[in-house]
């Protein structure tokens, strides 16, 4: 059994135990440990300051999430939940059209970009991963991220009529993504040189996921097109 395997199953078989109020310096321990790792970056992070923060005894950290590296852990699948996985892969299992669900789950990855609803140090912390990754990154990667980047290449592919190994359908899922984490990581810069580009509200969000939706399968059904032996030149004049 792996690490990141015998972690879960730690947390799962802990939260069946704690009352309430260990859930909430649970809470309180998370809280800190996203403000302090965000601050300092996973390394220079200590167990003491994260616990001084939380009014807790270091031993709570061992008691809920096992070690430094568990809490790190759950400070990041709580990140990937308050980016609207669960919406995403709900998209995901709907019985519709590919079409409709790829715009389904880009319109509910957009919804996660709404700022008022997180604390601000979860950018910072992606940040510091992106620059910098963690091994726990690559738990929340294996666990959260590519089972939707794969049902993503699967439903990029029946729009395209291309297996989804294909490099033309992997490029494709990587254009509609980058296009998302563009707004991720430059919204706020965005906001400062145009205020009137602000995507905050539901409203506003929602017209950005239909902008992405609508650009991408723009380009998706040429490439359909394309296959079926139409050249893209030809199909952009018509």
């Amino acid at each position: 059994m792996n690490r990141q395997q015998d972690i879960l199953r730690h947390h799962q078989s802990i939260r069946k135990l704690i009352r309430p109020s260990s859930r909430r310096t649970r809470s309180r321990l998370l809280e800190a440990a996203g403000r302090v790792f965000a601050d300092r970056g996973y390394e220079a992070a200590t167990v003491r300051e994260i616990c001084k923060r939380a009014r807790a005894n270091v031993a709570a950290v061992n008691y809920h999430f096992h070690d430094k590296l568990g809490l790190y852990s759950e400070v990041l699948n709580q990140l990937a939940q308050a980016a609207y996985i669960g919406q995403m892969r709900t998209a995901l299992d709907q019985d519709a059209s590919p079409e409709q669900i790829l715009r389904d789950v880009i319109r509910a990855r957009v919804r996660g970009l709404r700022g008022d609803n997180k604390p601000d140090w979860h950018f910072r912390i992606m940040a510091r991963e992106f620059s910098n990754p963690t091994p726990a990154l690559s738990g929340i990667l294996k666990k959260i991220s590519r089972p939707i980047y794969e049902r993503m290449l699967g439903t990029v592919a029946k729009i395209i009529d291309l297996p989804p190994e294909d490099e033309k359908t992997r490029l494709c899922v990587n254009s509609i993504v980058g296009q998302i984490l563009f707004y991720v990581f430059t919204g706020s810069l965005l906001t400062r040189m145009f205020p009137q580009s602000q995507m905050k509200t539901p409203d506003q969000l929602d017209r950005l996921a239909d902008h992405i939706a609508d650009f991408s399968l723009a380009y998706l059904r040429q490439i359909r097109t394309h296959a079926a032996g139409v050249p893209l030149a030809a199909e952009a004049v018509r």
